[in-house]
């Protein structure tokens, strides 16, 4: 039997049929909860995979503006360059 720290409803857990890091739900409250214990089975509440989205997709975003003010800067090089005629002086 392990508890779910969510809750403290008792969870029937055969200790044969799960591995450390695998996920399950609480029957009672359903939160999604990890084996982070083998002997004795322990609980923890599971990493919200929504978090973990939300971080990748900022640093995405982020890599997105540089790319985008990056550009920004080649144009206005490419300006100043058929202003002066495109030669270097």
């Amino acid at each position: 039997m392990a508890t779910c720290p969510e809750c403290d409803a008792e969870i029937e857990v055969d200790e044969f049929d799960v591995d450390k890091g695998d996920q399950l739900s609480c029957p009672d409250c359903g939160s999604n909860l990890e084996v982070v214990g083998l002997s004795p089975i322990e609980l923890d509440l599971a990493p919200d995979d929504d978090e973990e989205d939300d971080d990748e997709d900022e640093d995405e975003d982020d890599l997105e503006d540089d790319d985008v003010e990056g550009d920004e800067d080649d144009e206005v090089e490419e300006d100043e360059d058929k202003e002066d005629g495109g030669f270097d002086e």
